[in-house]
């Protein structure tokens, strides 16, 4: 019986120092593995060139995430510029970054070392949504083969279809007639020119995408913009971009599955407008950008390494959107902005154009020689409102020097524009809203050195043509027919800035009135 009695606490005893013998076992296999994780991260590190670029030092596993501010990221690049200098390096999980900032340092990385920074950042968020090799649109796309031959696709028909001609203009100027139409249906109530501006400006290219244009309250039409604009907004901000060079982030809940499902909204109303096309077209006759690709696809059939398919032609559509509609929208949204704060400017341009062409006669691009003024406004609200503060990222192709500093093979190289177009060294006011900056003393416009708002080397816009005629025929045409201001009683407008492709403001109101 006591034998039985002292039996029992004798195998719990056992037990429990198995459990602990495990426990301990366990526990010292997971701090040793933890432990060597650390060291080669640290060795992932530390594995830096003599003169790398400084900057912010990395944790273990996440980098240097936790220096960004989720809701303004561009603010932490700006910290670091002033703590570091203009070129400074970071990290995201394992994945190195530069950021080149000011005037001559991104001369010489895009100008004269061009040819290092000719390709594309592999972002693994391009992956989530079907981008791949010979079916990266060409907005993103690395320089291969198949970027050449998207770029030269996008430039031919683009001009056949009347970019920089004529042709186009004729329609830019029926656009603006429309856009005039629907402020003055406003009748001097109070309203936010968002929409109008997105509705104009996306139409431009509807018609070179899609041959024609929409009415403005279409439902297609909308979610069409909708959809465009949800997916750049979420998927062009410094931050979730950054985050996604982690591998196993694109699996987590978060932004970037919104992203996800922009992108299917999007897709579903390309590939209905791809069929109506196929149904209508004339293989002799290409109407748009959709006919000229269906075409190309035919006469590529059979060919494996062609970058002609269904798939990449709504990646090219999306890129085309983004590159032509997005970019303007935010650019024309700021000018009226910019005009409500500063009246006496607004009053400058009104001046000009009743001089110049009155109030009757429709804007055309030969009118931009005559109007200076109204030409640096233009220019200014471009450089002011500086809407892409930094381009997509490149992927330095060689160890490359750049302003003393190496940057290595595979780096991923952010060019930070907005440091450009706000350079104190190039600009004489360059956080004012300043018009004489593309101004001589005979009050003639001048070109600036530093006024890059469409980037440089071989990945600037190519539709930087489309995007001159809309900015002018656009603001000018609204400044030949309104006096715009701010409601009475209304507080002023903020100029906070909203990340997304573009920057916008946030939104505001503001009123019409015919001239």
């Amino acid at each position: 019986m006591w034998t039985s009695v002292v039996a029992i606490p004798t195998s719990f005893s056992w037990l429990w120092s198995q459990v602990c013998w495990n426990n301990l076992t366990m526990l010292f296999i997971s701090v040793s593995l933890l432990a060597l994780a650390l060291l080669l991260d640290s060795m992932k590190r530390r594995k830096r060139y003599r003169r790398y670029p400084p900057g912010p030092t990395p944790l273990p596993f996440i980098g240097n995430l936790l220096e960004f501010e989720r809701k303004n990221p561009h603010n932490s690049i700006l910290r670091m510029v002033e703590r570091y200098g203009p070129i400074l390096s970071f990290q995201v999980g394992w994945k190195k970054f530069v950021v080149l900032s000011g005037f001559q340092t991104i001369k010489e990385a895009l100008g004269q070392k061009a040819e290092n920074f000719t390709e594309r950042s592999s972002v693994p968020l391009m992956g989530m949504i079907g981008r791949g090799k010979n079916c990266e649109g060409v907005l993103v796309a690395s320089c291969d083969n198949g970027w050449r031959e998207q770029r030269r696709f996008c430039i031919s028909n683009l001009k056949s279809l009347g970019m920089g001609k004529k042709t186009l203009e004729k329609r830019v100027c029926e656009e603006a007639g429309y856009l005039c139409a629907e402020l003055k249906a406003q009748e001097g109530f109070p309203f936010d020119p968002h929409d109008f501006i997105y509705t104009a400006v996306g139409n431009i290219i509807c018609i070179l995408a899609f041959g024609d244009r929409f009415e403005y309250h279409s439902k297609n039409f909308l979610n069409l913009l909708h959809s465009t604009e949800e997916f750049l907004k979420g998927a062009t901000k410094i931050l979730p971009l950054c985050l996604t060079y982690i591998s196993w982030f694109s699996y987590l809940p978060g932004p970037q599955q919104k992203m996800k499902k922009d992108w299917d909204d999007f897709s579903t109303i390309i590939k209905e407008i791809v069929n109506e096309h196929k149904k209508t077209r004339d293989s002799n006759n290409p109407r748009d950008l959709i006919d000229a690709f269906l075409d190309e696809i035919e006469k590529a059939e059979g060919n494996m390494e062609t970058s002609f398919s269904e798939q990449n032609l709504i990646h090219l559509l999306l890129d085309i959107f983004a590159a032509g509609y997005e970019t303007s929208s935010a650019t024309l949204i700021w000018g009226l902005l910019f005009m409500v704060l500063h009246p006496e400017i607004q009053k400058r341009v009104h001046e000009e154009i009743d001089t110049v062409i009155g109030r009757v006669k429709s804007v055309t691009m030969e009118d931009r020689s005559s109007l200076p003024y109204t030409t640096a406004v233009i220019h200014e609200i471009q450089r002011n409102a500086d809407i892409v503060p930094v381009v997509f990222p490149y992927v330095a192709c060689n160890d490359t020097e750049v302003g003393g500093f190496v940057i290595p093979k595979e780096t991923v190289v952010l060019n930070h524009l907005s440091s450009v177009l706000k350079d104190e060294t190039m600009w004489e006011k360059p956080h004012e809203f300043y018009p004489e900056h593309f101004l001589d003393a005979n009050g003639q416009f001048v070109k600036r050195e530093a006024f890059i708002p469409f980037s440089l080397g071989r990945h600037a816009c190519f539709g930087e043509p489309l995007a001159k005629m809309e900015l002018f025929i656009f603001f000018t045409s609204l400044m030949q027919h309104f006096t715009f201001s701010i409601p009475e009683n209304a507080p002023r407008p903020s100029e906070e800035r909203i990340f997304g492709m573009a920057v916008f403001p946030s939104p505001f109101q503001i009123l019409a009135f015919p001239r």
